[in-house]
C-alpha cells in the first residue's frame, strides 16, 4: 500500500502532468487519422480521468487488504470505513500537493473521482465478502463484527443417523 501511495505522489508531479500524457495520444492520431483536435482532447480527457479513478481504487483494494488482516481488531473489524477515509485524505492531500507544482492544477473534482474509484473498489470487496458467507458452511459473516464467525450450534444434518438393525 505505500508503495502505491508513493507512485501516486510521483504521479502528482509534473512527471504526469496533462502536458507530458498527451503524448501516448500519438497512436491514435495513426489509428484515426480523421480525428479533430477535439476529438483528440476528449480522449485524453476521459484517459486521465479514468486513471484517477483507477489508481484510487487500487489504493482502496491495497489499504483494505491491510486493515482486514491487521493484528489490531478495530482495524479489522471498521476495514470499510478506515480505507474509505484513508483514501479521501490521500486523495485530497494528492490535490493539495498538486497546487505546487506548475504544470498541475488542483482540482476537488479530481478528489471526487478518485474518491469514487476508492468507494468502487471497497463496495465490490465488501459484496464479495458477503457472496463468499455460505450459510450452509460452519462459517458465517457477521455484518457486525466485519467476522468470519464459527457456527458451533449443532445441526440436525450433523448428528450421526442411525440405520434400523445396523450397529
Amino acid at each position: 500500500m505505500l508503495v502505491w501511495a508513493v507512485l501516486i505522489f510521483i504521479g502528482s508531479s509534473d512527471l504526469l502532468s496533462g502536458s507530458h500524457t498527451g503524448s501516448f495520444l500519438r497512436p491514435l492520431r495513426w489509428l484515426f487519422p480523421n480525428a479533430s483536435d477535439a476529438t483528440l482532447n476528449v480522449i485524453h480527457f476521459a484517459i486521465r480521468k479514468a486513471s484517477h479513478f483507477t489508481e484510487y481504487a487500487i489504493f482502496a483494494w491495497l489499504a483494505a487488504r491491510a486493515f482486514r488482516t491487521s493484528t489490531r481488531a478495530v482495524l479489522r473489524q471498521r476495514w470499510f470505513l478506515i480505507s474509505l477515509l484513508l483514501v479521501i485524505a490521500y486523495a485530497l492531500s494528492d490535490e493539495f500537493h498538486q497546487s505546487f507544482v506548475s504544470t498541475r492544477r488542483a482540482s476537488i473534482y479530481d478528489s471526487a473521482i478518485d474518491t469514487a474509484g476508492g468507494l468502487a473498489a471497497l463496495i465490490i470487496l465488501w459484496l464479495r465478502r458477503r457472496r463468499s458467507a455460505r450459510p450452509s458452511s460452519d462459517y458465517y459473516y457477521d455484518d457486525s463484527t466485519g467476522y468470519e464467525v464459527y457456527d458451533d450450534t449443532e445441526d440436525e444434518s450433523d448428528e450421526e443417523i442411525s440405520q434400523p438393525g445396523v450397529r
